[in-house]
């Protein structure tokens, strides 16, 4: 099969069929607050920078700043999720507000903080991060909840995305119901793996773990492409999966399909800031062009392209539909992507 490249009409087309695409985003749910300062003496107290402080911002994080890219493509997010009864919970809800996205999905578990990460930024670069979060597994009541929050949407969406950092949301009751209602359906569903219930997910239309999180789970070292190809293929079988994209950081990502293709692509990135983020582009994009009817290979080449978009940008920021157009016809000009 042949290089794919785009032209400008055929992106036009790709999004304008985005706008309007309906994707539930099931998974754990974030805020990613930022301290932006600079450093201009260490402490007396202790051998560390001082930073001051010059701006703060708080942003969605986890699986909520997935369905802000999607939202950032043209496409509808439908979050499901969990939050606490806590401060952070309500400001989450009221950036929802103001954003415009729907609060029906969003689970309020008393028992739990809401997750925030806390990164402090200095001159361009990440001076530390703190989390404070609640990683135990919600209640069979709430579990029951998160399930329906996709089943009763299941007629409206076009797809389904499961986003899982092993915060709790997230169980193996939860991912075996809600692949079942994707089957039952014939909904696209898409998963970002973490470890913890990384053989769980069965039968995705994309399964898209990175390089760390299979070594681990395969237990072997991926260092060379005969390497990749064999834990593609080997999790294709494990998973029984139509596609698996194993992404690969610095090196690019790998697509394996159901029927033996496989392509490699190499990252487009330039200019590297931050990787923060990155993940939850290409699963967005992958995600949402899917859904567009996007063939897998067009849909994997856009969102490598995505990631590496988002990197040149320091903290966790959306792709943008004029940015990936851009990196995408910059792309296919230079040769193309897939082999």
């Amino acid at each position: 099969m042949g290089r794919i490249r785009f032209t400008e009409q055929r992106l036009n087309d790709i999004f304008q069929r985005l706008k309007g695409k309906r994707v539930a985003v099931l998974g754990d749910l974030m805020l990613d607050r930022y301290y932006w300062g600079t450093v201009r003496r260490v402490s007396p107290e202790a051998p560390v920078p001082v930073v001051e402080v010059e701006t703060e911002s708080i942003r969605f994080g986890g699986a909520a700043n997935v369905a802000k890219n999607i939202q950032a493509l043209g496409g509808i997010p439908l979050l499901v999720g969990l939050i606490g009864n806590d401060h952070p919970g309500q400001i989450f809800l009221d950036m929802m507000k103001e954003q415009g996205f729907d609060a029906e999905g969003i689970v309020v578990d008393g028992d739990r903080q809401t997750t925030i990460k806390t990164r402090v930024i200095a001159q361009g670069q990440h001076v530390v991060r703190v989390d404070n979060e609640t990683r135990v597994p919600c209640a069979d009541d709430l579990v029951a909840r998160l399930i329906d929050g996709v089943r009763y949407r299941v007629h409206g969406i076009d797809a389904i995305l499961i986003e899982d950092y092993n915060k709790g949301a997230v169980s193996p009751e939860v991912i075996r119901e809600v692949l079942a209602v994707a089957k039952k359906y014939g909904k696209i569903v898409t998963v970002d793996p973490k470890f913890d219930h990384f053989l769980d997910f069965k039968g995705a239309t994309v399964f898209k773990p990175n390089r760390r999180e299979t070594e681990e789970i395969l237990g072997g070292r991926l260092r060379t492409l005969e390497d990749v190809e064999r834990a593609g293929k080997k999790l294709l079988e494990l998973l029984a999966a139509e596609n698996v994209l194993l992404t690969r950081g610095k090196d690019g990502m790998s697509l394996f399909e159901q029927n033996g293709g496989v392509m490699h692509l190499e990252t487009v990135a330039k200019n590297v800031q931050d990787v923060s983020g990155a993940g939850d582009s290409v699963i967005s994009t992958l995600t949402l062009t899917l859904a567009a009817g996007v063939p897998v290979r067009e849909a994997t080449v856009l969102a490598n392209c995505a990631g590496g978009v988002v990197v040149r940008s320091v903290g966790i920021v959306p792709i943008e539909a004029g940015e990936l157009i851009a990196a995408a016809l910059e792309y296919s000009q230079e040769g193309g992507g897939g082999s």
